[in-house]
């Protein structure tokens, strides 16, 4: 089975406008919700690529709810941890001539509630896959992955970690699956501006060094590269198209990449579904559906 942790899920509240006019009333021309939160979105795209997952963490109050039962609509199957206190993120999203969001802070977690995810973790069992991928909440510990990672270590689990800065140096040790920075990202954890293909297959194999197994770097629209840990290393463009939506492109690679290698293990063929699943969400509204995955694929 996968596992997907969404620490901090929200509402995402996107609100199309001409022109934001700061200091006075903006009227919108359309709006959406959508269930958010990076496990949650790749839990959503393997759904859309017929991939079965379990989408874990906390939700609360009225909002919790509404992203609990939006999710199960979507098909997911879910074991949130319901908080006893507080409400689950409502974030806006404003999409007019240039993108402007505003992400709440989300609700507290008490340690009991927090033992409760640890003991979650406990069910997982050789063979299966767990991602975790995003931020963590002030409300957390902020070695949570670490954690996680660390009661796991003693099991087969592949574990694919989407994550920036010391949160995802300090879980290299644990040998995750898979990592995915970007090129900018990838640059920050070495105090570095990485320009050429070549720098950052270096960094990446620096990356591999630490511990990460696979390493994608992803390039936005120069595509992404990957550097196995059987020694390989792939690069691939992008499909052509008009970028709709910033929101989720990271976590449908992620998906697209997990969705192919579960069924080949083809890294190469993997890599090929993650950038078409990437670019086919930059490319729509919300989170791509499979036939606008499979449409982007034929096109790379």
């Amino acid at each position: 089975m996968i596992y997907t942790v969404t620490f901090n899920p929200a509402l995402d509240y996107v609100v199309h406008v001409d022109a934001l006019k700061l200091d006075a009333v903006n009227r919108s021309h359309d709006e959406a919700v959508y269930y958010g939160g990076k496990g949650i979105n790749v839990s959503t795209v393997l759904k859309n690529l017929g991939i079965e997952s379990i989408a874990l963490g906390f939700v609360a109050g009225f909002t919790g709810k509404e992203i609990e039962e939006g999710v199960k609509k979507i098909g997911v199957k879910t074991d949130f941890i319901h908080l006893k206190e507080g409400m689950s993120r409502i974030n806006v999203k404003i999409k007019g001539q240039e993108e402007t969001e505003i992400n709440a802070q989300g609700p507290y977690v008490s340690d009991d509630e927090l033992a409760q995810l640890y003991a979650q973790m406990n069910h997982i069992k050789d063979g299966d896959v767990l991602v975790l991928a995003g931020t963590i909440p002030a409300t957390l510990p902020s070695n949570i992955y670490e954690t996680i990672m660390a009661n796991l270590r003693d099991k087969k689990v592949d574990i694919i970690v989407d994550a920036t800065k010391e949160l995802l140096l300090n879980v290299l040790k644990y040998k995750p699956f898979l990592i995915k920075p970007n090129n900018h990202e990838l640059g920050e954890l070495f105090n570095k501006v990485l320009k050429t293909d070549e720098e950052l297959i270096e960094h990446a194999k620096k990356l591999q060094h630490l511990g990460a197994r696979n390493v994608i770097v992803s390039m936005a629209g120069d595509g992404a590269i990957l550097v196995t840990e059987t020694n390989e290393i792939y690069k691939m463009g992008t499909a052509q198209g008009i970028v709709r939506n910033s929101v989720g492109a990271g976590d449908s690679m992620v998906a697209g990449f997990l969705a192919s290698y579960l069924k080949n293990h083809d890294y190469l063929e993997s890599l090929k579904w993650g950038t078409a699943a990437g670019g086919a969400t930059a490319f729509s509204e919300g989170l791509a559906r499979k036939e606008e995955i499979e449409e982007a694929y034929y096109r790379l």
